[in-house]
């Protein structure tokens, strides 16, 4: 069977390449080309990534491809990360990606190459056709997949699921890869310094517009340097109020950010919309989930409802800071059910 592996130029796909080449797989690696211009960046398919892929493949000795998604990346990642920020809304651009680009430009790629699945480094398993999460718990990606459906699901391998990190690195010395002791990128790769402000600062300039920073009761109580800086739950760069403040609202059309104590942030209800349900069907009436507000948060117990592509969770205990435009992922046990984005 031939195999198109996505290769970031890290450890994870990397070994991802080799464990199935050594399971008999004909394997062909390709790197998307995304960074914007000419100039390069760092992140997962900057210039040096490209070269380490290749040098990958060729120490396994499997062709390499590059291709061009520069278009599609700024298209329907970068315009969409402006667009949200411009929106008061927090967006998750990795997800994005992956829907857009891995999920149905490389599935589309593999087709073309002759190849009757794709494979990623995602740590995260497929078993008879449905998403779970991976073995290593801590490591576990199996929320930035949510949006994957049971076409994505039959073609797409997942290697490095059954394994944790430690032993991916392990893999990566026994393989003798040049990326074993390569370090992980943990920012986003379109912005290689991590500074979100500067790159809306530089790419929406009309957006910046100071406005009101008021209290809960409407008060105002400050200035704020546009709504493109702020996110919900944020504390840095609210100014000081005698206490610790927090953004606990943003609204774009009276361009005011609203600030206040902690309990101000929680909340025991969302709605979502852009919603996938890996099965492909959205369960009737109410069911029991684990759910997760972000990548980093931990899953709690929710009563889920379904309706015209709106779901609608009633959390059993308070969840902090439930942010717009960021994600929310269902499970049922370890198996991911869906999710959609936060309204």
């Amino acid at each position: 069977m031939k195999v198109l592996c996505a290769m970031s130029g890290g450890v994870d796909s990397s070994v991802s390449a080799a464990l199935l080449k050594e399971q008999g797989y004909d394997v062909l690696g390709i790197t998307m080309q995304i960074w914007p211009g000419k100039k390069d960046f760092g992140g997962c398919c900057g210039l040096k990534e490209i070269e380490d892929a290749k040098e990958v493949c060729r120490v396994l000795g499997i062709p390499h491809y590059t291709v061009n998604y520069r278009e599609e990346f700024k298209k329907y990642v970068i315009q969409n990360f402006i667009e949200e920020y411009k929106n008061g809304r927090t967006p998750n651009p990795c997800i994005r990606c992956n829907e857009f680009l891995k999920f149905k430009l490389l599935l589309k790629k593999a087709e073309e190459l002759g190849c009757t699945k794709i494979a990623t480094g995602h740590y995260a398993q497929i078993k008879d056709g449905r998403l779970f999460k991976g073995v290593d718990q801590r490591k576990d990606q199996s929320y930035v997949l949510y949006m994957m459906n049971r076409e994505s699901l039959r073609k797409t391998l997942f290697p490095m699921g059954e394994y944790t990190k430690e032993e991916g690195r392990k893999l990566a010395k026994k393989f003798k890869l040049p990326v074993a002791e390569k370090k992980e990128s943990q920012e986003i790769c379109f912005i290689d310094d991590d500074n979100y402000g500067r790159f809306l600062k530089e790419n929406i300039p009309e957006a910046i517009n100071p406005g009101d920073i008021i209290d809960q009761s409407g008060i105002v109580v400050g200035k704020h340097k546009g709504i493109i800086f702020y996110t919900i739950g944020q504390k840095k760069g609210i100014g000081a109020y005698g206490a610790r403040k927090f953004v606990t609202k943003i609204d774009v059309l009276k361009n005011t950010i609203t600030i206040g104590n902690d309990n101000d942030l929680m909340g025991n209800t969302l709605t979502a919309d852009h919603v996938t349900f890996t099965s492909g069907q959205a369960p009737e009436g109410e069911i029991e989930v684990a759910a997760k507000i972000r990548y980093n948060s931990k899953e709690s117990p929710a009563i889920l409802s379904a309706n015209d592509n709106i779901v609608r969770l009633n959390f059993k205990e308070n969840q902090r800071a439930i942010t717009p435009g960021q994600s929310v992922v269902f499970y049922k046990g370890d198996e991911v059910i869906g999710g959609g984005i936060i309204n």
